[in-house]
C-alpha cells in the first residue's frame, strides 16, 4: 500500500495541484497531517478537495484557529488577521468540516501514525535532536508522520541515537535549499519521526511544494515540485491579506 503524505497546505490551491499532478498514479490513498487552511487565498478550494480525497486526517493548530476553536492570541498579526479572513471565507460546511477533524496523533491501520505536531502536544513545533529524544518515547508505532514546522525532513531512532533525515542541499557550506527528491529505507530496528514538508508554504529556503510518499513494504520518498508561486501571490494580494504572506511564498521562509 503507498501513501500520499500531505501537510500544511495552507489555502494553496497553485501548490496542491501541482503535488497532485507530479504524484498522479504513485499512491493508493492520502492522508493529511493538518493546517489545510491558514495564509493563503483558497480555503474552500482547498477544503473541498481534502473532503473528497483525504482518507486519513489529523487537524493542524490553523484549522483550529480558522474554525474558531481558538481564537488566534498566539498567532503573529498577518496569521491572525489570515484566520480571521479565512472565517469569513469559509463555507458551513467547511466550517463544520474543519470544528470535527480528530487531534492527532492517530493511527492509520497498522502501518503508521500521523500528528500535527509533537506526540505530547499537537501544537508543539518539533525542531531539535533533543525534543525528537523525548517524544520518540510516547510513540506507538514505528512510524510517524508530522507537520507543523514547515521542514521537510524529519529524526530516526536507532538505539538510543538520534539523527537527522538528511534532505539538505548544501553549497560552500550554505544551505541553499533541498533535494528534489530523497528515499529513506525503513529499518526493522529503527524508529521514525518524519514530515513531509509543507505543500503550501515552505519554510526551508526551498519554494517548491513538499510532500511524501510512504510504501509500506519499507521506503518513504520525499519530493519536491514547482508550481505557480505568481499565481498564488496575486491571489493573496486581491484578497487584501498581508503582502508578507504572498512574498514569503517567493523564497520559502
Amino acid at each position: 500500500m503507498r501513501y500520499l503524505i500531505l501537510s500544511d497546505i495552507h489555502s494553496n490551491l497553485e501548490a496542491l495541484q501541482s503535488v497532485m499532478e507530479a504524484a498522479s498514479g504513485q499512491y493508493d490513498k492520502v492522508v493529511c497531517c493538518g493546517d489545510l487552511v491558514g495564509y493563503g487565498p483558497d480555503p474552500n478550494a482547498v477544503v473541498d478537495w481534502v473532503r473528497e480525497n483525504a482518507t486519513y486526517i489529523v487537524r493542524g493548530n490553523h484549522d483550529k484557529a480558522c474554525s474558531g476553536l481558538t481564537d488566534a492570541d498566539d498567532f503573529n498579526e498577518a496569521a491572525r488577521e489570515s484566520a480571521f479572513w479565512t472565517r469569513d471565507c469559509l463555507t458551513p460546511e467547511n466550517m463544520h468540516y474543519l470544528r470535527n477533524l480528530p487531534q492527532g496523533p492517530q493511527g492509520v491501520l497498522a502501518h503508521f501514525s500521523i500528528l500535527h505536531g509533537s506526540p505530547s502536544d499537537e501544537d508543539e513545533y518539533l525542531h531539535t535532536l533533543s525534543q525528537a529524544a523525548e517524544e520518540f518515547l510516547l510513540l506507538t508505532q514505528r512510524v510517524s508522520f508530522f507537520g507543523h514546522t514547515h521542514h521537510q525532513g524529519g529524526f530516526v531512532r536507532s538505539g538510543n541515537r538520534i539523527t537527522e533525515v538528511p534532505l539538505q542541499e548544501v553549497s560552500e557550506g550554505v544551505v541553499v535549499g533541498m533535494k528534489t527528491r530523497g528515499v529513506l529505507d525503513i529499518q526493522a530496528e529503527e524508529s521514525y519521526l518524519l514530515n513531509p514538508g509543507s505543500v503550501g508554504q515552505p519554510r526551508d529556503l526551498d519554494n517548491r511544494a513538499a510532500f511524501a510518499i510512504f510504501d509500506t513494504e519499507g521506503w518513504v520518498e520525499y519530493r519536491r515540485v514547482s508550481y505557480d508561486v505568481n499565481t498564488t501571490m496575486r491571489k493573496i494580494f486581491q484578497a487584501g491579506l498581508p503582502e508578507s504572506l504572498g512574498y514569503r511564498l517567493q523564497i520559502g521562509r
